[in-house]
């Protein structure tokens, strides 16, 4: 099951809607054939694997990180190619919550293929988290980047922009845009840094990650790199939405003049507003890069799902913004003890990515 998850994540960037899976055929101790599902509206990972086990699946296991699906939709329901292929025995991973797709176990048990599920469940979960939140959340899934030092600040006391951290973090940061609907910035970040937020050092995913900018006060220039033309050979399409509140004071004619230039322009009430209003717009997952302020305000409203920080090598010491700074305040008897999901070394900097909420 392992392996089977090692291959489904091959598929970052290229089946949503559809979640990662992978599947590996095994016949008496030694694997004979498997696969992922590779894009969008590609074959899934079962049939890829039976394939290439042949006739060497008849009387097999097969080993797959999601329950096969029983449905007919771009591709024939995976639970036939199972059991024509003869297959005896099917280890799952974890259910699939989709009312459609869902109900694979069920019919490969009346066909007389034996069925256990639940093995590395946890992982096979927190693999599609925002494939299972999406299915009873009204918001999209929120993941919050942080790139501190030490010290958990930000940047220096003199507001310097720069790189905290080295290469590969930063080339991280870039497959997890890559496997984001949405990647996230407020207005102080677009001021201070004027990023493009697009993909770049690794594979382009299927479809570009919108780009979003908290913005209350409309402040976004129409000269930040997010209003220029995106280079179609990085990333195609990339629209820009500013989420701004419509009881904040901007300047005359500037929504105007931000939709001329091709900016769709959401009024919200608050950040969960916004976030519901972007889950309505089919944004399932989003990353997000802000500063203090906007993590303070996400941290507010309850709305991370996965902490990830990348923590540099170095001190900024006194009067360095925090990153946590703007965020709410916890007494060490009461403050929630976060759950480590993962953590580990990208060359000198560290990452540990923590859940704030279940799947």
């Amino acid at each position: 099951m392992q392996r089977a998850l090692a291959l489904a994540e091959q598929g970052w960037g290229q089946t949503a809607p559809n979640p990662m899976v992978g599947a590996v055929v095994v016949r008496d101790g030694v694997v004979v054939g498997e696969g992922f599902h590779a894009r969008y509206g590609e074959p899934h990972a079962e049939p890829v694997a039976l394939r290439a086990a042949g006739e060497q699946a008849r009387g097999a296991t097969l080993y797959v990180s999601l329950e096969p699906c029983a449905h007919h939709g771009k591709t024939p329901p995976c639970v036939d190619a199972i059991i024509a292929a003869g297959i005896v025995r099917v280890v799952i991973a974890t259910a699939d919550p989709d009312p459609q797709a869902g109900g694979g176990a069920r019919i490969l048990r009346a066909a007389g293929v034996e069925v256990l599920t639940g093995v590395e469940e946890e992982k096979a979960r927190e693999l599609n988290a925002p494939f299972f939140f999406s299915r009873h959340a009204d918001r999209p899934w929120v993941t919050l980047k942080l790139a501190v030092s030490i010290d958990a600040a930000l940047t220096d006391e003199r507001r310097s922009s720069g790189w905290l951290t080295g290469p590969t973090a930063r080339a991280y940061v870039h497959r997890l845009r890559a496997g984001s609907d949405a990647v996230a910035v407020g207005a102080g970040t677009v001021l201070a840094d004027d990023p493009a937020l697009t993909v770049r050092d690794v594979p382009a995913p299927r479809v570009a990650p919108r780009r979003i900018v908290f913005d209350d006060r409309l402040e976004t220039p129409l000269a930040a790199k997010l209003l220029q033309p995106v280079d179609p050979a990085t990333v195609a399409g990339a629209p820009l939405i500013v989420a701004t509140r419509g009881e904040a004071e901007v300047p005359r004619g500037r929504r105007e003049a931000l939709q001329a230039a091709g900016v769709e322009v959401e009024v919200t009430e608050s950040v969960p507003d916004a976030l519901r209003q972007l889950r309505a717009a089919g944004i399932h997952s989003i990353l997000v890069e802000g500063g203090a302020g906007l993590a303070g305000r996400l941290l507010e409203a309850a709305v991370v799902d996965r902490l990830v920080i990348f923590q540099a090598p170095i001190l900024l010491g006194q009067g360095a913004i925090n990153a946590f700074s703007r965020a709410p305040a916890s007494l060490v008897a009461t403050a929630p003890r976060l759950r480590v999901v993962e953590r580990r070394a990208l060359g000198d900097d560290l990452l540990t990515v923590y859940a704030l909420t279940p799947i």
